[in-house]
């Protein structure tokens, strides 16, 4: 389903085109991405992924409108190392990263102990306010806690709430800090209504939208395909432009807008 031309850019502030599931067809991915009128998206590397940060530069250097994070997920916060921190060093130094990310603590799936996630979490925080980057946060039950560390670490920077699933209050507190906040095709679920209640209270001026493909593929795919991918970023905008009671053009201009702003790029 083709954008209409009248919309104008849209764009997908989160999807992880290094994974497997995209091996067969990364380029026509984005061509058909940028066909519905995608012109950028933003992946995050996983730096304890043997092969993830190598896909995402030669991904980025074949495709202009990919712009590229780094950063270690909390599910992989057990495998970090300060070695990640001086690759995340270098690659902000070569310009090839525009943000730090994704990271951020998990109690939902516990896929790493809590402490390690506290550990990796604080010390890329610390490392992001060295290097004035931006920071993607993922947080699912934990929320609270990762507010507490930014503001204990110092961090006085901005960034955006990823994939957003959490409480008002939550979003609250990070605006004040001028965060912005994400949402996924989650927000076009029928039992949602919960962070469509959230995403109604947010400024259109703090708003960014994101597939995080491969997952969270929005109605009215949800059932039909397997795999989400950029293009399906318009679903989200649609829905979150019916919530937020404005035009999709508006929509789609202030979350590209917030985009740019944000990473700079």
């Amino acid at each position: 389903m083709p954008i209409p031309s009248a919309v104008g850019e849209l764009v997908d502030s989160h999807a992880h085109l290094d994974m497997e599931d995209f091996d067969r067809d990364r380029d026509r991915v984005l061509e058909k991405a940028r066909e519905n009128g995608v012109t950028a998206v933003l992946c995050p590397a996983e730096l304890t992924h043997p092969t993830s940060l190598t896909t995402l530069l030669e991904l980025g250097r074949r495709h202009p409108e990919v712009a590229l994070a780094a950063g270690v997920h909390p599910h992989r916060a057990k495998h970090f190392e300060p070695e990640h921190l001086r690759t995340i060093r270098e690659l902000a130094s070569s310009r090839a990263i525009c943000g730090l990310g994704e990271i951020g603590l998990d109690f939902h799936y516990d896929f790493s102990p809590a402490e390690a996630q506290r550990r990796a979490f604080r010390s890329q925080i610390l490392l992001a306010r060295e290097l004035n980057l931006p920071v993607i946060i993922h947080t699912r039950k934990a929320g609270s806690e990762a507010a507490d560390i930014l503001e204990e670490a110092g961090y006085a920077g901005r960034g955006v709430l990823h994939c957003y699933t959490e409480t008002w209050d939550l979003a609250r507190r990070m605006l004040d800090r001028d965060f912005l906040v994400s949402f996924t095709g989650i927000i076009t679920f029928p039992k949602a209504e919960d962070i469509r209640e959230v995403a109604r209270r947010i400024p259109l001026d703090r708003l960014m939208v994101e597939t995080d493909s491969p997952y969270l593929v929005p109605v009215p795919w949800r059932g039909r395909m397997k795999r989400n991918e950029p293009r399906l970023v318009a679903d989200v905008a649609r829905a979150l432009a019916e919530v937020k009671g404005v035009p999709l053009q508006v929509l789609a201009e202030a979350t590209t807008r917030n985009f740019h702003a944000l990473f700079n790029v």
